[in-house]
């Protein structure tokens, strides 16, 4: 039958690994590919091309429907990018967010470790764990 790989190939190809291809062709990120007559799959190199744009994507830490988004941008290359910049301006600010809480989170465990170390019942990090009121971040 026609030109493409399998998806053992692709998977070796793009880094996805093969039920993760699988996946993403369940939920519509991928279309559906050409079949052999046995029923196996061929990805061209434009299948392939949308696999490394979703794990790249992914590593970047894009959720699901964003990279949807991003795939339909993509589809349409005349298109205005303004709302391809909006996606990764909310995904950035999600990143701030999640920076400034682990930041938040650090600074409490900082505090919870600056303790004398002499018994456990004057231990500063099972006085802050049992009690919530005792936590910087609680009091923000």
């Amino acid at each position: 039958m026609g030109h493409g790989v399998s998806i053992g190939e692709a998977s070796k190809a793009s880094g996805i690994k093969v039920p993760t291809i699988r996946y993403y062709e369940q939920i519509g990120l991928m279309p559906e590919t050409a079949r052999t007559e046995g029923n196996r799959r061929l990805y061209d190199e434009a299948d392939l091309q949308r696999l490394r744009f979703i794990r790249h994507s992914r590593e970047l830490g894009f959720e699901v429907e964003a990279i949807r988004q991003l795939l339909e941008l993509s589809d349409h290359p005349s298109r205005s990018c303004a709302d391809a910049d909006a996606i990764a301006r909310t995904h950035l600010a999600d990143i701030d967010h999640k920076i400034a809480r682990l930041t938040a989170l650090r600074e409490e465990v900082v505090r919870m470790t600056d303790c004398p170390r002499d018994t456990v019942a004057h231990c500063r990090v099972i006085e802050v764990l049992g009690d919530h009121g005792e936590c910087l971040h609680e009091r923000h």
